[in-house]
């Protein structure tokens, strides 16, 4: 449960990137606490605890949080945040930008391996298993 925090604050600036929050953003960040092990409740009041707090301050709480993770989960939390990214078929520049200063400039995190951690996670939530 240690990155329930973190992943709460990456997906609240995340979807409030670009102007548009999309359904399908806020159902893939549901199957995320779910596939996750989180209660929704919890997950939600994280979210909720946000409002009213500047986007930088969140920001340096993130990367703060990122730090004090493995790399493992780090490479997780970013994965997620690229599935929710592109969950209403692209990518904006706005969450390019955010993902893009996170895994490269501020934690050094290897691409290659965030994109196995990305796959790995869609496979797993689109599976007749998981259903």
């Amino acid at each position: 449960m240690k990155h329930l925090s973190v992943l709460a604050k990456l997906y609240y600036v995340l979807i409030h990137a670009d102007t548009q929050t999309s359904e399908r953003e806020m159902s893939i960040g549901r199957q995320m606490v779910r596939h996750e092990g989180f209660s929704e409740s919890g997950f939600n009041k994280e979210v909720a605890a946000l409002e009213g707090k500047s986007p930088d301050a969140i920001y340096k709480e993130i990367v703060t949080g990122l730090k004090r993770l493995d790399m493992p989960l780090q490479i997780r939390c970013i994965a997620w945040m690229c599935i929710i990214a592109n969950a209403d078929g692209f990518m904006d520049k706005k969450e390019w930008q955010l993902i893009y200063k996170l895994y490269h400039k501020d934690l050094g995190l290897p691409l290659d391996q965030i994109m196995k951690a990305q796959n790995e996670l869609m496979k797993s939530l689109y599976s007749p298993l998981s259903k």
